[in-house]
């Protein structure tokens, strides 16, 4: 697992996986989903355009979220 490298992905992608991991939609704002969890402190912040989420936002989402990167990629093969 490793030896997998983060790339962009579609932000409903992203969102399904965050989902799956015990995230809601909290609320929609413009282009801007924001996602909670009881227990993370902040929500995720996922932009839905230009559609592709950059990897840089992905890892802070993951941060945010306590997500590792096992679980991440653990999560997108379920969705694939």
């Amino acid at each position: 697992m490793t030896g997998l490298k983060i790339v962009p992905i579609h932000y409903r992608k992203l969102i399904r996986i965050f989902e799956l991991d015990g995230f809601v939609i909290a609320r929609t704002r413009g282009d801007h989903v924001a996602m909670t969890k009881p227990g993370v402190r902040r929500p995720l912040i996922i932009k839905s355009s230009p559609g592709k989420v950059p990897v840089t936002h992905i890892r802070t989402n993951m941060t945010t979220a306590g997500m590792s990167r096992e679980r991440y990629f653990e999560l997108l093969d379920k969705i694939n």
